[in-house]
């Protein structure tokens, strides 16, 4: 099985590091990610900033990485933004609303309290929301 195709690169400023991915992140490549994250919080960081301006596509799984990593930050009196996301993560962060866990809130506004998630902004499909009992009993439309 050929290795992930994800170049990390990490570069630290006292207690503050910027990592650079480059390349796909997904199933096989989120551990290495998650690997890069933790080890910026074993060594003192607390403030991680991760440039994906070179990363083409991030699954679901990356988004599960960073959102540990992010959480696994502020415990530590931290934080983890992300900066340039490709397109289909920021559809992802928009689509579960965690958008603003990871990219900051929207210039001027303060971040909402943790457990208050806004609603995403994109607009359900007109079709939806089928009824839950349409679903189960194989009635979608």
């Amino acid at each position: 099985m050929p290795l992930p195709q994800l170049i990390i690169h990490r570069r630290d400023r006292r207690n503050r590091a910027l990592i650079t991915l480059a390349g796909e992140i997904d199933l096989d490549s989120a551990p290495l990610v998650h690997t890069a994250l933790a080890l910026c919080l074993r060594d003192g960081i607390r403030t991680v900033d991760v440039d994906l301006t070179s990363v083409p596509f991030c699954d679901c799984s990356g988004l599960n990485a960073f959102l540990d990593a992010a959480q696994k930050t502020a415990e530590a009196g931290g934080t983890l933004r992300l900066h340039h996301p490709p397109p289909i993560l920021g559809l992802i962060l928009d689509l579960t609303g965690s958008g603003f866990l990871l990219l900051g809130p929207p210039p001027g506004q303060p971040a909402p309290p943790l457990g208050d998630v806004p609603a995403p902004t994109t607009a359900a499909p007109p079709h939806w929301p089928v009824p839950l009992g349409s679903v189960l009993s194989g009635d979608a439309r």
